[in-house]
């Protein structure tokens, strides 16, 4: 592994927050939020999107295991005020819920 990749990975990880879903809804309104099936490694997810590694999203995406958050799935976290673990490769802003 390179050094510039774990520099980059470092700094992914660095920048991973748990925020409040209600603080994420305009970026949400503006289709910016991209989730990720909670079994997967944000870290690993967001440096992927870093590279632009094209053939991993597209598998993740072509298998539901990276996904827009759908209306219905924005409403069920704001009722439920939950807190996400997140991360911005822009343009996008990457959301995980793990269960407690």
């Amino acid at each position: 592994m390179s050094s510039t990749t774990d520099h980059l990975r470092t700094k992914i990880n660095q920048e991973t927050a748990l925020f409040p879903w209600s603080e994420l809804l305009k970026h949400f309104a503006s289709g910016n939020v991209l989730a990720i099936a909670p079994d997967l490694d944000l870290v690993e997810i967001a440096l992927h999107m870093a590279n632009d590694n094209a053939a991993e999203i597209q598998s993740l995406l072509s298998t539901g295991r990276l996904y827009k958050v759908s209306d219905e799935q924005a409403k069920v976290w704001l009722e439920n005020e939950l807190e996400l673990w997140t991360v911005v490769v822009k343009p996008w802003i990457l959301v995980q819920h793990r269960a407690s």
